[in-house]
């Protein structure tokens, strides 16, 4: 049994904002693979099931996914090291993408609450870039991460997102 978690926040307001990285990564992944999400709910998340890996978009807000993602590895009993977290991470030049086995949160809030939920950081994560540094020191971090994507970012994102897609089949595999 395998978890793949996308991080972000519930509601339309939230769409293509940086923190929403890791909704648009699994949107982006089951459109690629013509996989509809159900309109199901559990622990607090919105998920689908595809065999044995469930794929979980936590509804929670950011700073609180670790409870839903706690709730389903309990539940179905899965393994840290088969968590895939995928985050957004504003210390990364824009697309770049890091897979790292385990790690500190390094200032991220949604790690911080998995880490908490899990009493562990030793789970995989692939962080998504979304660096903008005159961006972020003109409105600061906050609004930073909650900001829309600039015109030029967006499109790059399908390049990004084909990019996420393939590291999500890889830690499948």
């Amino acid at each position: 049994m395998k978890l793949i978690v996308g991080f972000g926040n519930p509601g339309n307001m939230y769409n293509f904002t940086r923190h929403n990285s890791g909704f648009l990564a699994l949107d982006f992944y089951t459109k690629i693979k013509g996989i509809d999400w159900e309109k199901t709910e559990k622990n607090d998340a919105k998920y689908f099931r595809s065999g044995d890996t469930f794929f979980i978009k936590p509804q929670t807000f950011y700073n609180d996914v670790g409870r839903s993602i706690a709730a389903f590895k309990n539940f179905y009993k899965i393994k840290n090291q088969d968590i895939l977290i995928i985050c957004d991470d504003f210390n990364l030049n824009f697309g770049k993408l890091r897979f790292r086995e385990k790690g500190s949160a390094g200032g991220n809030n949604g790690l911080k609450s998995t880490i908490e939920h899990l009493g562990t950081d030793s789970f995989p994560r692939l962080r998504i870039g979304t660096a903008n540094d005159a961006l972020r020191r003109k409105i600061g971090d906050t609004d930073f991460v909650l900001s829309k994507f600039t015109e030029e970012e967006r499109k790059k994102l399908p390049e990004i997102l084909r990019e996420t897609t393939a590291k999500i089949d890889e830690f499948l595999a």
